[in-house]
């Protein structure tokens, strides 16, 4: 039992606002009260829920992937050195397992949602996931490009689709749907790309963007999945694609609808010498459409490394930089591609990419629908959120740090007239209890009775950048991990996982298409119970 008292309390899906109150904790939930145990003094400090990371790219083949091909940066990286309680690994632009849970608890975060997994590598995914330590985690499987789906859309087998799609999610242990460049993957396999929503994709007659954007979200809530679609549009990171993504919204209505890295799809401009930010026109829609959700997918100045399932971006980047490059096309289902990145502040684009995902989290004036994320490790890697918070706290320092970019940025971009600061509610908000209620986590980003005990305890401070980088204390599942600012124990995280309801008769149609395409067995495919480590599984079998 453990009692946390004298700090402010934020925790805003119970409407409190930095009262001063108790924390109490048994068995691993907050409760009403407890008895005798251990207390916490947390005088002069701040209470949040832990954080909850809604896109993030933490496990799987494409990081090993981007890990191989950056040695020059593993060089460079932080160590994390063996300890009492730590294994060694290594930090920096892609952290490896250990040090990916580590680094993640030890700025207060405890769940994180892995946003892409193609189902053909999910069991290498599940298993990376269980040697992250600490945090809990979801994940979403790649759909939008998977052969097996198109051909029933191409065929107008709605029904049979929707039996498809919710096996798969089971098959995968996943928790949603994630969509990347619907149909510009599997164009990608012919040479090209899938720019313009409503024309046909390479092999197909009647599947565009449009019809796999609208069918798959309709099948997503029909399933009666917690989390939306989480989508990653068409027309990523190019100049003038924020007509694309527009576009994109409109196919979504009456649907729900998570938007994934909204920065990389908030473009104006003709061409890469003209690039200015569209995030007035997005988070004016986007302000008027509740059936929206969106993470940031902000962008900090320095070296990283981009990961993606989508290949002919990718093939872009490395044509416009001149990088490494990597890509792999994953059989009938997605693709993916890594080039090494580095954004620079005298780089007009990248001055507009960095002031355009501070505008939207500025723009949309409803924190519970716009949420902290770099897209790690693409935009930058999440152990500098804390900078980004700074950032939003104080109008000051962003214009201090406006004086970097070039003065014909400034003319493209509108945040040099934006003065909104965040207060500490507003930054639990897209932190924490906005990414958990997206998710759909009700035990988590909250400080309510029942919740899952995750708590961090900050020392309370105006430099907020190093205030969220190192909390006092962290509390996983009621356990303290975090003390003193020291790491003091680690615990084993969960993952959770959604089963929705399908005819299991779909088998008989699915399985004659693996011996005819598929390198991998039909029974060796779904990713066995017993792999995933701590299981929670939502049961949605009623909703089909």
């Amino acid at each position: 039992m453990l009692r946390i008292t004298g700090g402010k309390v934020y925790d805003p899906k119970n409407g409190v606002h930095g009262e001063v109150r108790d924390v109490c904790v048994s068995d691993g939930r907050i409760v009403a009260d407890v008895g005798p145990g251990r207390t916490i003094d947390a005088t002069g400090m701040v209470i949040f829920p832990g954080g909850v990371d809604v896109h993030t790219h933490v496990a799987g083949a494409a990081l090993n992937f981007a890990r191989g091909l950056i040695p020059e940066q593993h060089r460079r990286a932080t160590p994390v050195v063996y300890g009492p309680v730590r294994r060694a690994g290594m930090g920096g632009t892609t952290p490896t397992t250990f040090a990916t849970g580590y680094l993640y608890a030890g700025m207060g975060w405890t769940t994180v949602n892995e946003a892409a997994v193609p189902l053909l590598s999910a069991k290498h995914t599940h298993e990376e996931l269980r040697d992250t330590p600490i945090v809990d985690k979801t994940c979403c499987v790649l759909m939008a490009n998977n052969e097996i789906l198109l051909d029933l859309l191409e065929a107008g087998e709605i029904e049979r689709a929707t039996h498809v799609v919710a096996w798969q999610v089971w098959a995968a242990k996943a928790y949603g749907v994630k969509a990347v460049n619907p149909g510009g993957v599997e164009a990608w396999k012919w040479g090209k790309d899938a720019k313009k929503l409503s024309d046909p994709i390479p092999g197909y007659n009647k599947v565009t963007p449009a019809t796999i954007i609208s069918g798959l979200a309709r099948i997503v809530d029909e399933l009666g999945l917690p989390h939306p679609i989480h989508l990653h549009c068409n027309s990523l990171g190019v100049p003038g694609n924020a007509g694309t993504t527009l576009e994109t919204m409109k196919i979504l209505e009456g649907n729900r609808a998570h938007m994934a890295h909204l920065q990389y799809h908030a473009y104006g401009g003709d061409g890469w010498d003209t690039i200015s930010s569209e995030s007035v026109q997005i988070a004016e829609y986007f302000n008027a459409h509740p059936n929206l959700t969106a993470d940031a997918g902000a962008v900090l100045f320095g070296n990283t490394v981009t990961v993606t399932a989508d290949g002919p971006w990718q093939h872009l980047l490395y044509q416009l930089t001149g990088q490494k490059w990597a890509n792999l096309d994953v059989e009938n289902e997605t693709g993916c591609g890594v080039v090494p990145y580095a954004y620079k502040p005298n780089s007009p684009a990248n001055a507009v990419q960095w002031a355009v995902g501070l505008e939207l989290l500025l723009l949309i004036n409803d924190p519970w629908r716009i949420f902290l994320t770099t897209d790690h490790p693409n935009g930058a890697a999440f152990w500098r959120y804390p900078e980004i918070i700074q950032l939003l706290m104080n109008a000051d320092f962003r214009r201090e740090q406006m004086k970097a970019l070039p003065a014909k940025v400034l003319k493209r971009i509108i945040l040099p007239e934006l003065n909104r600061e965040y207060t500490l509610s507003e930054i639990a908000i897209i932190t924490s209890a906005g990414p958990a209620r997206a998710l759909g986590l009700p035990q988590k980003g909250h400080l309510g009775v029942g919740a899952d005990a995750d708590v961090a305890i900050y020392n309370e401070t105006r430099d907020a950048a190093r205030m969220f980088a190192y909390p006092r204390y962290v509390i996983k599942g009621g356990e303290v991990v975090i003390e003193e600012g020291e790491m003091r124990k680690t615990v084993e995280g969960r993952e959770f996982v959604v089963r929705p309801g399908y005819d299991e008769k779909i088998e008989e149609y699915i399985r004659p298409l693996f011996q005819q395409y598929y390198t991998m067995s039909f029974d060796n495919y779904p990713v066995e119970e017993e792999r995933v480590h701590g299981m929670q599984v939502v049961d949605r079998r009623t909703q089909k």
